[in-house]
C-alpha cells in the first residue's frame, strides 16, 4: 500500500467517524437523549479525545446541548441553562420569603409579647408614650448642648492662640514690637 492510499484510508475513517458523531449528536437531540462529549462519543463509537480533538463538532455537540430538544409530538423541551435559571430565581424567590416571614414572625412576636405583657398586669404603665416623648426631647437637648459645648471649644482656642500670639508680641524686644 502507498503513503497515499494510507493518507486517503485514514481521511476516509475520519470522515465516517464525524458522520457517526453528527448523525449520534442530531439523534440524542431529536429524541431528548443526553448531549455529552462521553454519550455522544459511546454512541458514535469513537473516543472521546475524537471530539476534543475536531473542535467543530465540540461546538456543534455544546450547541445542540444548549438548545430545547425537540419532542416526538413536535413540542420542544426546556434547556439545561432554562432550567438552571429558573432554579436560580426560584432560590431567590425563596430566601426574599424567609427574610420577609423571619420579619413578621418578629413583629407578631413583639406584639404578642407586649399584649401578654399588658394583659398580665405586669406590664409597663400607660404613660409609655409620654415617656418615650420625654426621652426623644432630653436626646435633642443633648445633641443641642453638644452643638453649643463644641462651638465654645472652637472660641476658646481661637481665644488662646490670640493671646499665645499676644504674648509673643509683648515678649519681643522693644525694637521688634509693631
Amino acid at each position: 500500500m502507498t503513503e497515499s492510499a494510507m493518507i486517503q484510508g485514514r481521511r476516509d475513517d475520519s470522515a465516517r467517524r464525524r458522520q457517526r458523531v453528527i448523525k449520534a449528536i442530531n439523534d440524542a437531540a431529536r429524541t431528548g437523549g443526553e448531549l455529552s462529549v462521553s454519550a455522544i462519543a459511546r454512541a458514535a463509537g469513537v473516543d472521546r479525545t475524537f471530539l476534543y480533538r475536531h473542535r467543530d463538532l465540540l461546538t456543534q455537540l455544546h450547541t445542540a446541548a444548549a438548545e430545547p430538544a425537540a419532542n416526538p409530538d413536535g413540542t420542544h423541551t426546556v434547556s439545561r441553562a432554562s432550567l438552571q435559571a429558573d432554579l436560580a430565581a426560584a432560590h431567590e424567590r425563596a430566601r426574599r420569603q424567609a427574610d420577609r416571614i423571619r420579619q413578621l414572625e418578629k413583629k407578631l412576636s413583639e406584639l404578642l409579647g407586649e399584649q401578654v405583657w399588658r394583659e398580665s398586669g405586669l406590664g409597663a404603665p400607660d404613660d409609655v408614650d409620654q415617656l418615650k416623648r420625654r426621652i426623644t426631647e432630653l436626646e435633642q437637648a443633648v445633641v443641642d448642648l453638644t452643638g453649643r459645648c463644641e462651638e465654645t471649644e472652637q472660641e476658646l482656642d481661637a481665644a488662646r492662640a490670640t493671646n499665645r500670639e499676644l504674648m509673643t508680641q509683648l515678649n519681643a524686644p522693644a525694637r521688634n514690637r509693631r
